[in-house]
């Protein structure tokens, strides 16, 4: 059974810095498709960061939201199925649950990536509980 389970999340002030963990187990297929979501109160949840690898030597895919890029990098550590968020310069509308979802790089999540979008939260089926990421003044 796939599972993943995010940490790393916390209290931290303006201008400050996290690193996020995405630890996924029970993954079997060669390609993957890991999206950081996030989410306020009463509003949808919003891509992040997303890293896409076909599993065959394609060059990875990576794509950042607006709102964090510059500031925020995504990686991956295949063999420990660790996905890495890092996000800098930390601001107050960076306050959220933070998300990941893992599914299988598909053709059509692929080509979400390809033209820098993220595929929909409702196209992946597995997701962790969160992980809390509160910015203060």
């Amino acid at each position: 059974v796939e599972e993943s389970m995010e940490s790393g999340g916390g209290a931290v002030e303006v201008g400050g810095s996290l690193r996020l963990l995405c630890r996924i187990s029970g993954y079997t297929y060669s390609s993957y498709c890991v999206t950081w979501f996030r989410q306020t109160p009463g509003k949808e949840r919003e891509g992040v960061a997303s890293i896409g690898d076909a599993g065959d030597g394609r060059p990875i895919r990576i794509i950042y939201a607006d709102s964090v890029k510059g500031r925020a990098t995504i990686s991956a550590d295949n063999k420990k199925g660790l996905i890495y968020l890092e996000i800098h310069s930390l601001d107050l509308e960076d306050t959220a649950m933070y998300y990941c979802a893992t599914d299988r790089l598909t053709i059509g999540r692929d080509r979400y990536l390809a033209r820098g979008d993220f595929p929909p939260a409702s196209d992946f089926d597995f997701w962790g509980l969160g992980t809390q990421v509160t910015v203060s003044s």
